[in-house]
């Protein structure tokens, strides 16, 4: 079943614009067995240029209905349907926000005819609605009003079924039935990680959810924003890694995005943390503090999205601890920084410090880098029920997650330090560690 609507509007904006008008027939691919036609008032004025347009005056809806009045009707009407429009995005996006603005989530699968159009009446000129009906000898006498164009959408609809009724099914129903069922049906309803790749086998997004069968035919169906269309509309392939837990899920996620950059991780592309803090000491004695840019087989304290992003930490950790500008590497000088002349260091970039005070101070400061405790195993459920797994801390640092066989471990737990993949240490892993300890009493703390 099919509802064949228009709506015409006070502007072209969905989200500053409002529905006067809306009209919908219901057809069974046959015929059209029901219809719904209202003026509705949009409560704003409609501009002079729309009046043009419409011939919808200010007069004609202040006795309409409001959309709150119709609501309901509409749901009843177009339930269990497919919304078929010209340029139908346009429409089906003004009566969203309109249910939006209700508090009710409005959704609906749509069939565009200016898609099918092209691909069944090729080499047209224009696809516009009035174009095609001139063309196609469609009797439109209500331009721009919705039972008009509304009813001319149900005319061309008819006519590209009597073209290929097969290819509209295939387009509204068995394409998208049997493309989701292929792509979910080996998926398994547990923890783990899942990724999308196009047909010419690219990853373009990685997910992890604790049900990878629900989350990915959420996204098979999800037609509400744009890039989500279009990401979903591009997925030939979907795979998958169990993870046993959300943690690692979690984890393996956040190190698979930073690893492969996929197209639709937009946020966590933003992510990447390049510059890290390095300490040394020196010829003196004392730990200097640094903000580099991370290289291979040096693994630093702590790491950072951009120099500035770490500056800014160091500038906090010189305020907070007392610690020497110079010795952070925040004052480029060959005596006394700023802060010992205003008071607020007490002099180690002079030997006016023990290097045993300050290096003292720069270790509490590097603590708040740290987890409660220092070094310690968070032991979860692995991937089957004969399987644990485990992530490991060690000095405060994140060092990677692995599984280990339950039945091998006995007294030892040598094996959850073995079976450990290293992974690399940034702030937003130690973020997803910490928030998921405060939240879960699940998992078991093992401190080494």
């Amino acid at each position: 079943m099919y509802a064949i609507l228009d709506v015409e509007t006070t502007g072209l904006s969905a989200a500053g614009e409002k529905i006067t008008e809306i009209a919908i027939y219901i057809h069974d691919g046959n015929q059209v067995v029901d219809s719904f036609e209202s003026l509705i008032n949009p409560e704003k004025k409609i501009p002079y240029r729309i009046v043009q347009m419409t011939g919808i005056t200010n007069q004609m809806v202040v006795d309409a209905p409001r959309f709150y009045e119709v609501a309901k009707k509409i749901v009843e009407f177009t339930e269990g349907k497919v919304i078929v429009g010209h340029n139908v995005k346009f429409d089906y996006s003004f009566i969203r926000h309109e249910f939006k603005n209700l508090g009710y989530d409005f959704k609906r699968e749509t069939l565009d005819t200016v898609k099918l159009s092209r691909q069944l009446i090729p080499g047209r000129r224009s696809y516009s609605l009035g174009r095609l009906c001139k063309d196609l000898g469609i009797n439109n006498h209500a331009r721009h009003r919705a039972g008009g164009d509304a009813l001319a959408t149900t005319q061309l609809f008819e006519l590209l079924l009597e073209i290929d009724i097969d290819l509209v099914n295939l387009k509204t129903n068995g394409a998208r039935s049997d493309r989701n069922k292929s792509l979910i049906e080996a998926l398994p309803k547990t923890p783990g990680v899942y990724y999308f790749a196009n047909a010419d086998g690219e990853l373009i997004y990685v997910g992890k959810s604790i049900n990878i069968h629900d989350r990915v035919l959420s996204h098979l169906n999800n037609n509400l924003h744009k890039k989500a269309v279009e990401m979903k509309d591009a997925i030939a392939h979907v795979s998958y890694e169990l993870t046993g837990n959300e943690l690692v899920a979690l984890l393996l996620e956040s190190a698979e995005i930073k690893r492969h950059q996929p197209l639709y991780n937009r946020q966590q592309r933003r992510t990447f943390y390049n510059y890290g803090l390095y300490s040394f000491e020196d010829e003196d004695g004392y730990l200097n503090l640094k903000i580099n840019r991370i290289v291979n087989k040096v693994i630093p304290i702590y790491t950072y999205s951009s120099v500035q992003e770490g500056k800014q930490h160091l500038f906090n950790l010189v305020e907070r601890f007392n610690l020497c500008q110079k010795l952070c590497g925040l004052y480029d000088t060959t005596g006394a920084c700023f802060h010992f002349q205003i008071h607020q260091c007490s002099g180690a970039c002079v030997g006016k410090e023990t290097p045993e005070s300050y290096n003292t101070k720069v270790q509490q400061a590097l603590e708040n880098y740290h987890f409660d405790n220092d070094s310690f195993l968070i032991i979860g459920k692995g991937r089957s029920e004969e399987e644990m797994s485990v992530v490991k801390i060690e000095h405060g640092k994140y060092v990677g997650f692995g599984f280990v066989e339950s039945d091998l471990l006995n007294d030892d737990v040598t094996m959850f330090h073995d079976c450990i993949q290293p992974q690399l240490d940034n702030k937003e892993v130690r973020q997803i560690i910490n928030s998921y300890i405060k939240k879960s009493s699940t998992e078991t703390i093992i401190t080494f």
